[in-house]
């Protein structure tokens, strides 16, 4: 099987989809792995360290993406890249279709393409095995971001997330208790700040509440309750997460416009289209934008920026499910794992995920 890696052309994704290490175990398989020029550098692997594991050195991207059987990225492909894929080859990565183009989708059905969902491989109990990494990186990243985004310099009200004696802290509310919210609130706690957490999941909230020894005030997500923590919140966190579904608005308009001036949101479900109605896509280059007095920051690919810590997370994950498709071919993966039968986006050109059937169902 040739399997490819592209290179991110994402803005400021630094991240590789495989390392040396794995490519190394492809090719004592016998596969045949090629690596765009320069794909690793972000992530601290050279084109030297591919080839020494037996790795062969591509130099423009529509090669790797035309020579490959089993293409595997980290972030959705842009529309160039979209335009590459070679027809009936696999293309895994976290793609985020319930919230991309019709026509970007319109061009894996054209082109017969099975597309792979990271973000939506999952397993009996629920749980997302590739994200959930990825996940734990973002969460443990954001309070470092939200330190920097409340100093005056950048804009903020000046204060310091954990206070000091005599001075109180920030008040931060997580909007979900999940990974994400779960990985922030610990390190929100660890700086000092007061944590509210919100969730429409009791159970979630009670074994947040067991796991950080009842240090974070948990409240249900009904609608006065979001009312009531955003007229009080400093930073403002949206962590919601419905898997392979586009993100429900929770924080309307009004309630935005009721935070106190230089306030903090940061959309952390921006990439499956957000849950704050003033939320718009921003870059690391471009992190924020302010809206009604309130600062907003809307990265996508927020862990691109950690790219060797967020690759060998993400590749740490993602090796059991590449190693079964190149060993087993898709047909006898999806025949065994029905972790990974839920994360097929696209078969053989074929629709096959509900929700986004659902999606091109309404769209037409």
């Amino acid at each position: 099987m040739n399997i490819c890696i592209p290179k991110e052309r994402r803005e400021s994704d630094f991240r590789v989809a495989l390392t040396p290490a794995g490519v190394k175990l492809l090719v004592q398989a016998g596969h045949t792995c090629y690596i765009e020029h320069e794909a690793g550098v972000g992530s601290g692997f050279t084109d030297y360290d591919y080839q020494q594991a037996g790795g062969k050195i591509a130099y423009r991207g529509e090669e790797v993406f035309g020579r490959a059987d089993l293409l595997i990225k980290v972030s959705r492909p842009t529309v160039e890249e979209f335009e590459w894929l070679r027809e009936g080859s696999m293309i895994a990565g976290f793609l985020h279709l319930a919230s991309a183009s019709p026509l970007k989708i319109k061009t894996l059905i054209e082109r017969e393409i099975t597309a792979i969902g990271w973000e939506i491989i999952q397993e009996d109990n629920g749980k997302l095995p590739v994200l959930q990494p990825i996940s734990q990186v973002a969460g443990r990243m954001i309070p470092q971001i939200a330190a920097t985004l409340a100093q005056n310099n950048s804009g903020g009200k000046g204060i310091l997330l954990g206070g000091v004696p005599g001075v109180p802290p920030a008040e931060v509310v997580i909007l979900g208790a999940g990974t994400v919210g779960t990985a922030a609130a610990r390190t929100f706690i660890g700086m000092g700040a007061n944590v509210y957490v919100l969730d429409q999941d009791l159970d979630r909230l009670q074994n947040l509440d067991r796991l950080l020894s009842g240090r974070v005030i948990t409240m249900v997500s009904h609608d006065f309750n979001l009312e009531k923590v955003c007229r009080f919140a400093d930073v403002l966190v949206g962590a919601v997460l419905v898997p392979g579904k586009r993100t429900p608005i929770l924080i309307t308009r009004q309630m935005i416009e009721s935070m106190r001036p230089r306030s903090i949101v940061m959309d952390i479900s921006i990439d499956q289209g957000g849950c704050v109605e003033t939320s718009r896509p921003t870059t690391h280059y471009n992190p924020t934008f302010v809206e009604a007095d309130v600062i907003h920051y809307c990265v996508p690919n927020m862990t691109g920026v950690l790219g060797r810590t967020a690759t060998h997370a993400l590749n740490n994950a993602t090796w059991p499910f590449i190693k079964m498709l190149a060993e087993l071919g898709l047909e006898q993966a999806l025949e065994i794992s029905a972790a990974l039968r839920r994360g097929i986006y696209t078969r053989n050109g074929e629709l096959a995920h509900p929700v986004l059937q659902n999606a091109m169902s309404s769209r037409s």
